[in-house]
């Protein structure tokens, strides 16, 4: 019997050993910097959620060989090649229970790295503050500040890991939000080029965005499935739970955008069939959630309007949303590909739109044609453009292109938009342009094969677009719209994206908002 519980004990053993190996070189190399909890501390957090776009591969290689002009060393001699891919694995493995940041969590994080009151009221740069550009550099994890007239850098400087969904700026450009993928929302005073504040708003975001009038800034995170609301210095407000009317479904939030004439934030929801309207206008209508026979009868408890999410009921999620100028009506499209329109004054879908593959509306443009205004959305699946009808929700014309693309970007000073192909294999180092009147592709740009070019962003003007060279060792590729030609290269390291403070602020019609 005791010769037989050895040789289990034997069997058993090596492999509880091995389950156990990551954790502990994780425990003994890791969690100094990305703390014991893989929730982050110098360095950025390690959850499946964090790494979602970093592939195993890649996660491997950084392991293994650091990472450049930041503190991650190369363990290239410390761990052998089965360690090395048992602690990537590792890393991709969902913690259980869930990780929790609480209210206490995100006040306790805040950071103040500069007194507001001793910050100049004017910006300490001779650049025109409205024409500059926030270029996101991923490759280092830095952000440029571009002067849009001269065409070059007047600042740079380190950002937190894994900047995602877009800087959002102050009214009047001033100050711009960053949120990282693991969770923090940094305050960056452009006018004097310099990080005012920084808190942790969850664990994995996806995006923020600011008010109409500049009070509120709030954020959108997958984990914990919330939206967390600031004021304008990052002091906590509240949260807001992402779950259904009865408190039984939970749900991760994909976006929230500003819709500053309506004075509210729209959410889109990953798990529920739910579009959010959460007002910041204090005198905001109560909410009354359900059927009520009479509102104004006081039939029913309401719930005040303000910063409180008002349901509009659908019948699939949408988790991709596109706005009319007006925003009274949200495009949105399903994870299957199908799209719907959704009126936020009726609260109801009015219309379908005919949409194949996987439209990305929230890269969409909207500008007029032949007198009428129309959308455009490029596809994550197919390579083609769909143009729609904002009168009747009709397709126009679909316009093919090189392969699936992912961002499309104009200006209502320019007769071009262009298109990347980005999520294709063939295609990604092609920009097309096309003609707004024509509905037709009338020039190709190309990068040299197997390189992506890909997300421009047009100078206050519309007289000059910047294009991003997306690789490590890339560069911001500056084209006059008048010739339609290459005019300049400023070399960046990975530059994702970049974002113009006229555009961004006055919400023109060719960018994304």
């Amino acid at each position: 019997m005791k010769a037989r519980l050895l040789l289990c004990l034997a069997i058993v053993w090596p492999l509880f050993a091995s389950a156990a190996e990551p954790a502990a070189l994780y425990r003994q190399h890791c969690a100094s910097c990305h703390g014991a909890d893989r929730l982050g501390g110098i360095g950025p957090a390690l959850l499946p959620q964090s790494l979602e776009r970093l592939r195993r591969p890649e996660a491997e290689k950084t392991i293994r060989d650091g990472r450049i002009a930041t503190q991650m060393p190369a363990f290239a001699t410390t761990f052998d090649d089965a360690q090395l891919k048992a602690l990537a694995d590792y890393l991709y493995q969902a913690e259980t229970p869930a990780p929790a940041w609480s209210e206490a969590d995100i006040r306790a994080s805040r950071i103040e790295h500069v007194d507001p009151a001793t910050l100049a009221d004017h910006p300490v740069f001779s650049a025109d503050p409205l024409n500059l550009f926030v270029v996101v550099e991923s490759g280092d994890h830095h952000v440029s500040i571009l002067d849009g007239d001269r065409l070059e850098p007047i600042h740079r400087f380190a950002s937190r890991y894994a900047l995602h969904g877009g800087p959002k700026f102050s009214p009047d450009g001033r100050y711009v939000y960053f949120a990282s993928r693991d969770g923090w929302l940094s305050k960056f005073d452009v006018w004097n080029l310099t990080t005012v504040a920084e808190v942790r708003a969850g664990l994995n975001t996806r995006n923020a965005a600011v008010s109409g009038d500049g009070r509120l800034v709030i954020v959108a995170n997958t984990l914990p499935g919330n939206l967390v609301v600031f004021d304008s210095e990052l002091r906590l407000l509240k949260t807001i739970a992402a779950t259904s009317l009865d408190g039984r479904q939970s749900s991760r939030v994909s976006a929230v955008y500003d819709a500053t004439p309506r004075k509210s934030f729209i959410a889109a929801l990953k798990d529920l069939p739910e579009v959010w309207e959460i007002s910041y206008d204090e005198r905001a209508a109560p909410i009354h959630d359900g059927l009520v026979h009479d509102y104004r009868m006081g039939e029913a408890i309401a719930r005040p309007g303000y910063l409180h999410p008002r349901r509009t009921p659908l019948d699939t999620v949408l988790d991709d949303f596109f706005f009319d100028q007006s925003y009274t009506h949200v495009m949105g499209a399903s994870r299957d590909g199908k799209g719907q329109v959704v009126n936020l004054d009726i609260r109801r879908k009015v219309a379908d739109l005919a949409l194949p593959g996987m439209p990305h509306l929230g890269s969409g443009i909207t500008f007029t044609w032949q007198g009428k205004p129309v959308m455009a959305s490029t596809n994550l699946k197919t390579g083609e453009v769909s143009v729609i009808g904002m009168n009747d929700w009709q397709l126009v014309k679909t316009i093919p292109t090189r392969g699936p693309g992912f961002f499309l970007r104009s200006h209502s000073q320019s007769r071009y938009a262009f298109v990347d192909s980005m999520m294709s294999r063939e295609g990604r180092n092609h920009l097309q342009l096309i003609d707004k009147e024509s509905l037709e592709v009338v020039r190709e740009f190309t990068a040299p094969p197997g390189q992506t070019l890909a997300h421009v962003e047009f100078t206050r003007d519309g007289r000059y677009a910047l294009a991003s060279l997306w690789e490590m060792d890339g560069a911001l590729v500056v084209y006059d719209m008048q010739t339609l030609q290459e005019v300049k290269r400023l070399p960046m390291k990975k530059p994702v994206g970049k974002y113009n403070v006229w555009n961004k602020t006055r919400k023109d019609e060719g960018t994304s908002h």
